[in-house]
């Protein structure tokens, strides 16, 4: 698959294309990530791509088109019709089901807007989709791109090592959408705690209950509209529902 990023800041991106595990899925092109830099498409000297906005107001605006010249590039590059996607904070947040569509998707342009936002009309006429990270606004759409190509390029195959890594992620359909349950490493006892005796008895029947039991528990505290769909999914059975019954009369702390 491949994304091409216009942005006006490339650099940003070095460290997360060649640092950590996921650099591998970049380094193999198993994520084709191409980086286009939008002051290379503008007009004049300074290579304007912003200016005031109409009607006034504060900031600027990004023009359409420079980001209609790099567009143009890019398809006839690649000569394919792939979706463009923006990163605004009006879009749809990211979430897992959206991160599992592009991880096999062909790809798509990805345009990372800056200063008040980008000319209406180039959205109206070429965007097909917008993103967001949540409900705070930032600087610009580099940090969403590098956080969709990150969770993107852990699902490609071998890129995590154990295949069954990613299946065991939050939100992951392989857990029923449920938050993930705390981990524990050596040593056995850290400043006077320790770990869960269940996860040293070498009983995998009574780890994984443990673990299930652990994710109910996390999830109904923390993102319970979690539980609901996965109730309404038919993923929880009688004694999952048991376990959050008591939950309705007793909360353990917070771990």
């Amino acid at each position: 698959m491949r994304f091409d990023v216009v942005t006006l800041f490339p650099e940003l991106f070095a460290p997360m294309l060649h640092t950590g595990i996921t650099r591998r899925a970049f380094e193999s092109g198993q994520v084709n990530v191409q980086l286009r830099k939008l002051r290379d498409f503008a007009q004049g000297n300074y290579r304007r791509v912003d200016d005031r906005p109409f009607g006034g107001g504060p900031g600027m605006v990004m023009m359409a088109e420079p980001l209609s010249q790099c567009l143009s590039a890019i398809r006839n590059e690649r000569q394919d019709d792939a979706p463009v996607v923006l990163f605004s904070p009006v879009g749809k947040p990211l979430n897992h089901a959206m991160v599992t569509h592009w991880a096999t998707s062909k790809g798509a342009v990805l345009i990372c807007g800056r200063y008040e936002g980008i000319d209406q009309r180039f959205i109206d006429t070429h965007v097909t989709e917008q993103i967001s990270l949540g409900d705070f606004v930032l600087s610009g759409g580099e940090i969403v791109a590098m956080a969709l190509l990150d969770a993107v390029a852990r699902l490609q195959p071998g890129v995590l090592g154990d295949a069954d890594s990613h299946a065991q992620d939050s939100f992951n359909p392989a857990l029923d959408g449920l938050l993930d349950c705390p981990h524990y490493t050596r040593p056995e006892v850290w400043q006077g705690q320790a770990v869960p005796d269940v996860l040293l008895s070498g009983h995998h029947v009574n780890i994984e209950r443990w673990r299930r039991n652990q994710r109910l528990s996390l999830t109904q505290r923390l993102r319970p509209e979690l539980i609901e769909q996965a109730r309404s999914a038919g993923h929880l059975d009688k004694t999952d529902e048991a376990l959050l019954s008591s939950y309705n009369h007793w909360l353990p702390d917070p771990l």
